[in-house]
């Protein structure tokens, strides 16, 4: 799983990882650079910043075509899209011009940099806390559609099918519902959104109000499908391919370039 839940907070295990790597950069320079603590906390600061900016051009460049139909999610920075190598790029320049005056502390700084973001990489790639997909292939489940038919989730292969587990009151589950919609009217593909734990009526006003039209709209009122994924919160997103295996995860909301990117690699 790619994040933990903490009471109701859902916490990306990526940021989660980047956030204790970063911790440790700035221990391991404090006590190493020897630098006067105002100058260290402006070259940690910066470089900081510095990260995220790059790391978020980075990961808007490489996936141009889908921010240019959004330009606004290239703001939304709570959405998953960072590329850590752009972001070290950036972290090193900046080192670079704010150490200049100082060759040793330079290379020094440069040195523990790349080994944070060595630990980082190690991090996301082994996933101390994470786990592998516990539901590898379409269930063989059952659920109600809003329109009273039952649905049989195995049945629907034969296409990619994107399976989202949401909620009225979930407002990331709201923002990602019209990227949703829209990702249901491709060919290919089949959207399904199984509302976890709610009764009809608040569904069918909620799908109605947005004018969202989903070929799959299911309820899964004892969360079955939580149990099954072992989610540790909402939304959740399985991808299956066509042959019904389960491809790619997320917990949290999804970004447009995230899900086409799923789309174009399967």
């Amino acid at each position: 799983m790619d994040a933990i839940a903490l009471g109701p907070v859902l916490i990306s295990l990526p940021r989660l990882y980047a956030l204790g790597a970063a911790i440790v950069l700035l221990a391991a320079s404090a006590w190493l650079l020897g630098l006067p603590r105002r100058r260290h906390a402006r070259w940690f600061n910066g470089l900081v910043l510095a990260w995220l900016v790059g790391a978020r051009l980075g990961h808007v460049a490489l996936n141009l075509e889908a921010y240019a139909a959004a330009p606004l999610d290239i703001l939304k920075v709570w959405q998953p899209g960072f590329h850590g190598l752009w972001g070290l790029l950036a972290a090193l320049i900046w080192t670079g011009w704010t150490l200049r005056d100082h060759l040793l502390r330079l290379i020094g700084a440069m040195a523990l940099l790349v080994g944070a973001s060595s630990l980082w990489l190690v991090l996301v790639t082994l996933a101390p806390l994470g786990g592998s997909m516990t539901l590898q292939s379409l269930p063989d489940l059952a659920l109600e559609s809003v329109e009273g038919e039952a649905v049989n989730l195995r049945e629907l292969q034969g296409e990619r099918v994107v399976l989202n587990l949401w909620a009225t009151w979930c407002p990331p589950c709201l923002r990602e519902m019209p990227l949703l919609a829209e990702a249901d009217t491709r060919d290919g593909v089949t959207v399904v959104v199984a509302n976890q734990g709610e009764d009809l009526l608040p569904v069918v006003r909620y799908l109605d109000d947005q004018g969202l039209a989903f070929r799959y709209p299911l309820l899964d009122p004892r969360q079955e499908l939580m149990v099954l994924l072992e989610s540790p919160g909402l939304p959740t997103t399985v991808l299956f391919d066509a042959e019904g295996r389960a491809v790619e995860r997320h917990v949290g909301e999804l970004s447009r370039a995230q899900l086409e990117a799923w789309l174009d690699r399967h």
